[in-house]
């Protein structure tokens, strides 16, 4: 017949283990960002450049109107900052969405 015995008969209870050996983590980076941009052209109207904004970037429309704006008046805007797969999907749904409307409109990434 042997003992039955309980927690806290035990000598190796929480707390008194040296097994385990604590290291120091290495800084986990960040994965890199990538803002999307559209680009300015003489074709592209200005009601579909807004309506690709609100569609593919949740934008109100004055969010949208605004960011147009700046596209038309300076050649390009960052549209929002993703990470790669998101941004590289953003841009692909854009330049799909124009090319079916028949709008040479850009869409490109780059990394932050």
């Amino acid at each position: 017949m042997h003992e039955a015995w309980t927690m806290t008969d035990r000598k190796d209870g929480p707390g008194d283990d040296t097994s385990i050996v604590t290291k120091t983590r290495p800084k986990t980076q960040r994965p890199p960002l990538y803002k999307v941009l559209l680009l300015n052209d003489d074709y592209t109207p200005m009601e579909f450049v807004v309506h690709v904004l609100e569609r593919f970037f949740g934008l109100s429309h004055a969010q949208a109107f605004e960011i147009m704006l700046t596209v038309h008046k300076k050649g390009l805007a960052v549209v929002g900052v993703f990470s790669f797969e998101v941004a590289e999907t953003k841009v692909a749904q854009v330049m799909d969405f124009a090319r079916r409307h028949q709008h040479p409109l850009q869409c490109t990434m780059e990394k932050e």
